[in-house]
């Protein structure tokens, strides 16, 4: 058995406790760039560098530009799952894979069906007062001229992980839990170069491992499988 497709199915098939590790190229095939390639946030011309206007002191210094960038780059209206979200929630509610980590903040995974999604940089979906913690939905950030208020008057904001920000480390201790239980771990769309995030591969004690990336990352010699090619488009061949 030399496809690599073919191998892919019988690993999910001989697994029952699969977890998915994801990042950005997972929703590439969406319409959402990513930040590292080619034709990603990092390779595009701004007023700053975008980890400049995405960390916390900048969202405290500047706001108003804070979320003009949020706005126009970080917002996916219209936005739709593809194959790679597809499959995963069929995967799930068949009862092969158990949790969905992810680093993107777009919730495209709710949105195809999954149900236990482990969001490690947060979600635009999300937002709050940073004065009263009143909870807010994603309209209120969109239909905001500029900055986001609540009724309090205190400033609005996502709640997403910015740079200079800590993840969440309970949420963090669940997704080192899933992998380290898992009989099979999927890596897709992620570099691999965002930690602590990316660390938690590396809970992974099985034997099948399986890499879906267009790109080589630090980790590839670690892996059992590795399938050079758009994530959808390989799971949409197998699920």
């Amino acid at each position: 058995m030399n496809n690599p497709i073919d191998v892919l199915c019988q690993m999910i098939d001989d697994s029952s406790n699969i977890v998915f590790f994801g990042g950005a190229g997972v929703s590439t095939e969406s319409g959402i760039p990513d930040f590292r390639s080619v034709d990603g946030l990092y390779a595009q011309q701004f007023a700053h560098p975008p980890e400049v206007m995405l960390s916390h002191s900048f969202f405290r210094s500047h706001p108003a530009e804070f979320y003009h960038f949020y706005r126009s780059k970080l917002l996916t209206d219209g936005i739709k799952p593809n194959q790679a979200h597809i499959a995963l929630a069929k995967l799930e509610a068949a009862g092969k894979l158990k949790a969905v980590i992810t680093q993107n903040i777009d919730g495209l995974h709710q949105a195809a069906g999954s149900q236990n999604v482990l969001e490690i940089h947060g979600t635009t979906h999300e937002n709050f007062c940073m004065q009263c913690k009143q909870p807010y939905g994603i309209e209120v950030i969109k239909a905001a001229a500029e900055i986001p208020t609540c009724d309090c008057g205190g400033m609005i904001k996502p709640n997403v992980v910015l740079y200079e920000e800590s993840l969440n480390m309970r949420l963090m201790r669940r997704a080192e839990q899933y992998i380290s239980e898992a009989d099979m771990l999927i890596i897709g769309g992620t570099s691999l170069a965002v930690y602590p995030a990316a660390g938690l591969v590396y809970h992974y004690r099985g034997d099948k491992l399986v890499m879906i990336n267009n790109a080589e990352t630090s980790f590839d010699e670690r892996v059992d499988l590795i399938i050079r090619d758009r994530i959808g488009k390989v799971l949409g061949r197998v699920v």
